[in-house]
């Protein structure tokens, strides 16, 4: 038996489960979220411990929900709840009370637990201490913390080079564990820092951050409650940001207009029962879509180039009353040339290439020609493609042409995915640091911080594979399950001297190593942080650059956790000895110290103590939310950007293929086997087709097939699919992720982010090979 079947790094099952099917919903939430809420939270957490978590999650006071980044109010919060359907079953997740100790470890091998899916992986339970895999064992053991931090330092002190370790961040880490992670890190001597957001709005930080001088978006929630038009692109807000809809349903109750862009028609996009009105308890929806553009996967940008065709063509016969030509002469550069770029393009052509017909265009157009307050969202859908950053940067084209930036109910707004993952990237946790933050870290620290840029997510896992890493280490998530071409990151993941993961529960990561492997459990969001008798609090920074506090209120299920600040500040300390200039003793000791000095290294911060013991926080700086542009290569104007269309040339036999999340899943995390609003149940390993493209290519409904992707002339494939007729271009395929993972091309990335693709994946579907 070879060492990947006794080790699989991805599920590949002879197996599937008893799938069942009914029809996709045409709303989202309800009774039917609040039910599935309540199964899982009771049925993990017990009802005292379960209620009393639920009751503290994103109040004024409470703890962070370690889900999605969506901001709470700044105003007043629910009495009921304020959380989703999926931020309780996220919570559920750290706060169950089932745990692994030394005893599940000695029963169960690595091999044994790599053999289930991620869904039964996850399902077992919080780790209760810390645990190591020796070189040649089969089984993790029960390991001393100094023990742990003695190991990890000879490792990394035995490095040829710091630039031989790598050390990843997933987004649930706090801005305090953040800031004291990078400032070990490059005090050990690299900026090799990949993280989570390299794999998902890398390309919106690329591309804002060039045009309009900060890469975040510039509206807050309130924005939302008074605008004109909401555009939602490349985003399920109903699956992947529940808490979105109340505010999405606000707009549309004070008049504002909605249009959806999507593949699929998702039911958060369509309609909304609110379970904490009376309306939505008694089955009334809010239809949220006006109009629905069901584009082909990645039609976006040319999408977006016909409506700005169409409202040139209206500004053209009514001069002054489409565009905003003060802003444009005063805030922008490049319009002439943009107009000229535009002119090559034709509407009827440019319907084609988005899939959508022009009629429908129009009436986008429609909506948006007499109106300046206007709100653009987006996510992955656009994120994750080759041409990502230039799509962005076409939608602040029209932003800009609109005049919709700089004022109330107007702007962009990248929805982020992880509750902290912008906050890391405040905190400096970036492979690709600026000068001035490396001068204010030796200004302040007395060190000299590592200048070379270093490995993003991707190069991380070349290098793996090219041999130039010795260490990788992981401050949470999943990297194997999250990151693109699953078996040749397993390659990489085998190829180390030691892994490292410091995470609240068991996944695949821990299970394709190196040649020894350690977990070091830490706190989840919802446990008591108890420092020196006292419980700490930490903080957060959410998809609208609000710094809000997060404070825990569970007893932990064990004793032997340590938050991440204090496994940061112990590691470094066992990794640096008398050579470190920093006392990291004072830091694990004591958090407000950590944010004193993040108060003098990070702009933005002051009275950082004070005011993130406000009630609901403070906003950091963002001048483009007030129309200025620190855009200094540009004279702090925002160039308009000529872009190209995308060409997608396909095989007779191929398709394109988006990866998706189920309802019943955040990110790796899959909470259950069933996506309720797209009706599949008890199975994730099936594959939407249009019903033409079902007959046109010899299959029928429910065929078993196999999917395959060919790029760069190397045979990827994902085993044993169902095939479910549904609404979706022809041509377009969807799957849902992580188990499609193992089909995105490393070397098939976004230009200028080095996102990986994996909202179009080019595959091949053929029929079911059983495998021996």
């Amino acid at each position: 038996m070879s060492k990947e079947t006794e080790n699989p790094a991805a599920e590949n099952p002879e197996e599937l489960l008893d799938l069942t099917l009914t029809a996709p919903k045409k709303w989202a939430a309800g009774i039917p979220a609040v039910n599935a809420a309540m199964v899982d939270v009771i049925g993990e957490a017990g009802v005292v411990r379960g209620m009393e978590a639920l009751f503290h999650m994103n109040k004024k006071g409470g703890f962070d929900c370690s889900s999605c980044a969506w901001p709470d109010p700044d105003d007043d919060r629910s009495p009921i709840a304020e959380y989703c359907e999926n931020g309780a079953k996220a919570l559920a997740e750290e706060a169950t009370t089932k745990k692994l100790t030394a005893e599940f470890f000695a029963q169960n091998s690595v091999a044994d637990l790599a053999k289930l899916n991620d869904y039964e992986i996850g399902k077992k339970g919080r780790i209760a201490q810390p645990v190591y895999l020796p070189k040649g064992g089969t089984h993790y053991q029960a390991i001393s913390w100094d023990l742990a931090f003695k190991k990890i330092a000879e490792q990394l002190n035995s490095l040829t080079s710091p630039n031989e370790a790598a050390f990843y961040t997933s987004g649930r880490t706090s801005n305090e564990a953040s800031f004291m992670y990078q400032l070990f890190v490059r005090e050990f001597g690299t900026n090799n820092m990949p993280d989570c957001s390299n794999m998902c709005h890398e390309s919106t930080s690329a591309a804002l951050a060039e045009v309009i001088g900060i890469g975040k978006g510039t509206v807050k929630l309130e924005d939302f409650y008074d605008t004109d038009v909401i555009m939602i692109i490349g985003q399920n807000p109903g699956t992947n940001h529940p808490r979105m809809l109340s505010a999405l349903q606000k707009g549309k109750e004070n008049g504002a207009k909605i249009i959806a862009v999507n593949p699929l028609f998702e039911a958060g996009l369509m309609g909304f029962r609110n379970p904490q009105q009376v309306k939505g308890v008694l089955g009334i929806t809010t239809q949220l879509a006006d109009l629905y553009l069901q584009v082909k996967i990645n039609g976006d940008m040319a999408l977006i180039k016909a409506i700005e065709k169409l409202l040139y063509a209206a500004e053209v016969e009514h001069p002054g009353t489409v565009f905003d030509h003060e802003l444009i002469k005063n805030k922008t550069i490049g319009y002439t040339a943009f107009l000229h770029h535009l002119e090559k393009y034709n509407v009827d052509e440019l319907a084609v290439e988005a899939g959508v017909p022009v009629r429908q265009i129009k009436e986008a157009a429609e909506m948006l020609k007499n109106k300046s307050r206007i709100i653009i969202c987006w996510a992955m859908g656009v994120t994750q493609h080759v041409n990502g950053v230039d799509t962005i940067k076409e939608i602040v084209n029209l932003t800009m042409l609109k005049g919709s930036i700089g004022k109330p109910g107007a702007g962009l707004c990248p929805v982020r995915g992880h509750s902290n993952v912008q906050g890391n990237r405040t905190m400096m946790i970036y492979d690709k640091p600026y000068e001035k933050q490396l001068d204010k870290l030796k200004e302040i620290f007395g060190f000299e911080p590592p200048r070379n840029h270093g490995y993003d997510v991707v190069d991380t896992i070349k290098a793996m594979n090219d041999g130039k890493l010795k260490v990788f280490f992981a401050m949470g998530g999943n990297f194997l399950s999250a990151t693109p071409d699953t078996l040749y990151t397993a390659e990489g993941m085998r190829k180390m001297k030691l892994t490292v993961n410091i995470s609240t529960k068991l996944n695949r990561s821990h299970l394709v190593h190196g040649e020894e492997s350690i977990i070091l459990p830490t706190l989840a969001r919802s446990d008591k942080d108890i420092v020196r008798g006292e419980v700490q609090l930490v903080s957060c920074e959410n998809s609208m650059g609000v710094i809000q506090m997060s404070k825990g209120v569970l007893d932990p299920i064990s004793d032997n956790l340590l938050n991440e600040t204090r496994i940061v500040c112990e590691l470094a300390k066992a990794t640096l000895g008398s050579r470190s200039v920093v006392d990291w003793d004072k830091y694990a000791k004591n958090y407000d110290e950590v944010r004193n000095v993040i108060e003098r290294v990070i702009p933005g911060f002051d009275n950082y103590n004070k005011r993130v013991r406000e009630p609901g926080g403070f906003y950091l700086p963002n001048a483009a939310r007030e129309g200025k542009f620190e855009t200094d290569d540009y004279d702090n104007k925002v160039p308009f950007t000529l872009t190209e269309l995308p060409e997608h040339k396909l095989a007779d036999d191929e398709y394109m293929m988006t990866s998706i999340r189920s309802h019943d899943q955040f990110n790796t995390t899959i909470y259950g086997l069933d996506d309720r609003y797209r009706g599949v149940h008890n199975e994730r390993r099936v594959i939407f087709m249009n019903r033409k493209d079902i007959q046109k290519g010899g299959f029928k409904e429910g065929d078993q097939v196999d999917l395959f992707n060919y790029h760069g002339g190397r045979e990827r494939v994902a085993r044993l699919f169902v095939i479910v007729p549904y609404n979706i271009p022809e041509r377009n395929t969807a799957a849902y992720y992580p188990e499609t993972n193992v089909l995105v091309p490393i070397d098939s990335v976004a230009i200028k982010s080095n996102t990986p693709t994996s909202k179009l994946i080019f595959i091949k579907i053929k029929k079911h090979v059983p495998q021996n």
